[in-house]
């Protein structure tokens, strides 16, 4: 990579840092810190979690295809904007209205279209791959620094230091991007073309991809709904010594991801690691209901962590490989807009289903989840044609 494109990498990989810090700090915590909001019930709580994802599924094809004709940047700047507004709102509430209120304004920030396509913008054919994976590994980053972050912060001064947290970080990222991330030139941002935003709707390759973003980030904040209470009846730590737990395993598994995304990449196997992916996020849900000792409910979430953060490498490399270059914005909306669609139904109805059945339930919705996923993937083969590497 030349200086301008290690310039947008670091950048543009510390602005997914800041930004997904705001989705996956509030996972480990939420279910345990926030019961003591008032009106605050399991579903309502999964609301909370996964109301950032609905506003972000709804406006990131639009704000991606704006980026396509405005610019990037000036789309970021403005997202990282409302972000830190909705952050400052959830901070200063006591009742969980409020609490889905500033999490909702949070998601309208809807940044990460705009943000992989200038990734794209900045980066020459040869090096797109690489960034793209790098891009995927820091979101991997972000959740491993999140899930050790939280409870710390919880700890600390409850859920509004967590929100008065990301607000500073969603300042600092305006500041990186005015300061540090190159302005590509207009030639290196192709014109709208809505043939090809109709060509990627109708590949096969494509809807590979978003349902599994989707179903991926709608089995990780499902998870989490239950797994912070689980964890405190199952080993005895409290919430705020979660981060323990955490830790070790982020880091374990993020080290055992590399490697695993680097073979995949270079022998051409990206198709058969994700097979794989899919069937290791299947260890999150066993581990709700599985009955083991510590050790193998600190494996079965190993696994899902490999699994997830192998995935959240891989997808998006692939999709940027595969999309057309005059689409890159509006292919990163809709990816991102699954992604964060996934989020919200994975908070609503594990919400739901912890509060109707408990941790055996939110169980059951994994089991289903795979077994579509699954199904949907054979129903795609013949149309799928992944990148080589």
């Amino acid at each position: 990579m030349n200086a301008t494109e290690r310039r947008a990498l670091m950048g543009l990989a510390s602005l997914y840092i800041f930004r997904m810090l705001g989705l996956f700090m509030v996972l480990p915590v939420l279910s345990v810190y926030g019961a003591g909001y008032s009106h605050s019930t399991p579903f309502l709580l999964g609301i909370a979690l996964g109301a950032y994802g609905l506003s972000q599924a709804v406006l990131q094809v639009p704000l991606g295809i704006l980026s396509d004709r405005w610019g990037r940047k000036p789309v970021i700047f403005l997202g990282l904007g409302v972000f830190a507004l909705g952050s400052a709102v959830a901070a200063n509430t006591d009742s969980v209205y409020g609490l889905i209120a500033g999490r909702v304004l949070q998601g309208c920030g809807a940044i990460a279209a705009a943000t992989m396509a200038l990734m794209a913008d900045l980066t020459r054919d040869e090096n797109r791959g690489k960034a793209m994976a790098a891009i995927g590994a820091a979101i991997g980053v972000s959740f491993m620094l999140a899930v050790m972050l939280g409870p710390v912060l919880a700890g600390a001064g409850g859920l509004a230091a967590i929100f008065w947290v990301t607000a500073g970080l969603a300042l600092l990222g305006m500041l990186m991007l005015w300061r540090l991330v190159p302005t590509p030139a207009e030639s290196a941002r192709p014109a709208v073309n809505r043939a090809g935003f109709r060509e990627l709707l109708a590949s096969g390759n494509t809807w590979q991809l978003v349902s599994g973003v989707f179903f991926s980030h709608l089995l990780l904040t499902a998870l989490f709904v239950p797994l912070p209470l689980v964890l405190v009846e199952k080993l005895g730590v409290p919430g705020a010594g979660h981060w323990k737990i955490y830790g070790p395993l982020m880091l374990g598994a993020f080290v055992v991801m590399l490697p695993l995304m680097r073979q995949a990449e270079r022998q051409g196997r990206v198709r058969q690691a994700m097979a794989l992916a899919l069937l290791g996020l299947g260890a999150g849900s066993a581990a709700l209901v599985v009955p083991t000792g510590p050790v193998g409910l600190l494996a079965l979430l190993a696994l899902f962590f490999i699994a997830f953060n192998l995935l959240e490498a891989l997808l998006p490399a692939q999709l940027t490989r595969t999309a057309p270059a005059e689409s890159r914005g509006a292919a990163s909306g809709l990816y991102a807009t699954f992604q964060f669609l996934g989020a919200f139904a994975g908070g609503s109805l594990g919400g739901y289903l912890f509060g109707a059945g408990g941790a055996p339930w939110v169980a059951g919705l994994g089991g289903v989840v795979l077994v579509a996923w699954g199904l949907l993937w054979w129903f795609l083969r013949e149309r799928r044609q992944l990148a080589p590497g």
